[in-house]
């Protein structure tokens, strides 16, 4: 069974695979109002200190990102002779 988030909570974990600097350096998810997000986090330095930058993603936006299934072929139907235009 997956770890399933309870309500308003999320994980993140150290993003290993990170090869360019726009990538975040961690990555997880979260369930907020009963939605799960993706979540990309990047650490910076500002005047006041390290900070985390963080992104939220609805998982199902990146679902519909793969290519679309094929449409199934027509189905032969059934035609008279008076559709034929000739």
């Amino acid at each position: 069974m997956a770890f399933q988030h309870k309500d308003n909570t999320g994980s993140l974990f150290r993003n290993d695979k990170r090869e360019k600097e726009s990538q975040p350096h961690a990555k997880g998810s979260a369930l907020i109002g009963g939605i799960e997000y993706w979540i990309s986090a990047w650490t910076n330095e500002g005047s006041r200190g390290k900070y985390q930058s963080l992104k939220f993603e609805p998982k199902e936006k990146r679902e519909e990102t793969k290519p679309p299934e094929k449409p199934a072929p027509p189905k032969a139907g059934k035609f008279d002779d008076d559709d034929i235009p000739f």
